[in-house]
């Protein structure tokens, strides 16, 4: 793997300090170049985040448009898509072609590998990083820096089962994940040490999250777990835009959570903390026209009860009934024409996102304008930063994990660079 022209690197020595997505893409650019490396890691074992984000089905990527694609990551978009022009979607399905891993795409457009397990691929790759050279010290959790390290070097604290240890590094690359899923290693414990030596941290946020709802108890224990489909929310942004995408949730016994809410999390959590709360619009009828709804509800019913009514001309029954007897007082229920408009954009007040520990992934963390093109610290030479403990989200779909692969690929390939003129 290594190239032959780069000998001169051969006692150079890298940390990279996490073995997620981005970390071991780091690793891999630089064992190419020839420098001795070796990953740390807190956890037992690495991709423990990437393990469990597989577990449903490991998506790993999407097969949209590139533009359409790039759009995903919002207010990020011009400083992720320099990283995936380096290595984009095809550019990961290749990767994995070259791994031995065969994907296809789904019907949604997503891309899985075709046995749909993480595992398998985890586990091509490290044998093959491992026959690299590149070293796995696990158990290792970065607590900070030393200041004994040799010119030149970057001093390192890891606290392990023995105790602590002290290493020197010529060039570190930190891919230590956000502040979701604590219990897989991304704790943010990171955030102070970093803001010790002079780097901006912005403030960790949940990303991809549910958020709380006032339901009644009655409302919690009947329909917690119950899956509302097909439905449409719409939600006002802070920056006066509207959007509007349609989906499926699941209601929780304290709120809502599921694809279509995370698709719509930064939204809805930069209102709430505008606001201090959000209100979301969901269409409940959204393959129905507002005339159709409303000529249907109105229709004269008899003996029936209003919803009877609902239920045999609009096919409104069970949870998404039952968030019309939330969200609205009896007499509004009662009175056609009110129900009609409510069916077609039932306001759903929001009190808080769920914890960031409970979010599938986090906002937040060191800023693009910290960071050079090819992700090093303009504070401190040598030092790399990549995947989710950089500032952007994006949303489930294979966003997160293509942007990760990217950043650490960008950020392995910089640090060899700086190393190369450093000799």
């Amino acid at each position: 793997m290594p190239n032959s022209s780069d000998h001169a690197l051969d006692h150079v020595r890298v940390a990279v300090i996490g073995g997620g997505p981005a970390g071991l893409m780091a690793a891999e650019a630089l064992a190419r170049g020839g420098v001795r490396v070796d990953v740390y890691d807190a956890m037992p074992s690495v991709g423990r985040k990437f393990l469990m984000a597989g577990k449903g089905g490991m998506n790993i990527t999407h097969s949209e448009p590139l533009d359409a694609f790039l759009g995903r990551y919002g207010k990020r978009r011009a400083e992720i898509e320099p990283l995936l022009d380096v290595f984009g979607p095809d550019a990961l399905r290749a990767w994995l072609d070259e791994l031995g891993i065969a994907t296809f795409v789904g019907s949604s457009g997503r891309v899985f590998p075709t046995d749909m397990k993480a595992a398998p691929m985890l586990r091509a790759w490290l044998h093959r990083l491992r026959e690299a050279g590149v070293r796995f010290h696990m158990r290792h959790k970065w607590i900070g820096w030393t200041e004994s390290a040799s010119a030149g070097a970057h001093g390192l604290r890891f606290m392990t089962p023995d105790g602590e240890r002290g290493v020197s590094a010529d060039a570190v690359v930190f891919a230590l994940g956000g502040g979701s899923w604590a219990r897989l290693g991304s704790d943010a414990a990171w955030v102070p040490s970093m803001q010790q030596r002079g780097i901006d941290v912005a403030p960790l946020l949940p990303a991809n999250c549910g958020f709380d709802a006032a339901w009644s108890d009655y409302f919690s224990e009947r329909y917690a777990g119950h899956p509302v489909k097909p439905v449409s929310i719409s939600v006002d942004g802070v920056d006066g835009s509207i959007q509007h995408r349609q989906g499926e949730f699941v209601v929780t016994s304290t709120g809502i959570e599921g694809s279509l809410v995370y698709a719509l999390s930064s939204l809805i959590r930069d209102r709430l903390l505008a606001d201090g709360e959000a209100t979301i619009r969901l269409d409940l009828a959204p393959g129905l026209s507002e005339q159709r709804v409303t000529e249907e509800v109105t229709r004269p019913r008899g003996s029936r009860s209003m919803s009877s009514h609902l239920h045999s001309r609009i096919g409104i029954s069970g949870v998404k009934l039952g968030l019309l007897h939330e969200c609205l007082s009896k007499k509004a229920f009662s009175d056609a024409a009110t129900l009609a408009r409510a069916i077609k954009a039932l306001a759903l007040r929001l009190t808080r996102a769920r914890p960031i520990d409970e979010a599938i992934s986090s906002a937040g963390g060191v800023p693009f304008e910290a960071l050079d093109g090819a992700l090093m610290s303009r504070k401190l030479p040598g030092v790399f930063c990549a995947g989710e403990m950089l500032d952007w989200e994006a949303p489930t779909g294979g966003y997160l994990l293509t942007a990760c692969f990217a950043s650490g690929l960008v950020a392995g390939r910089g640090a060899l660079e700086y190393l190369k003129l450093k000799r």
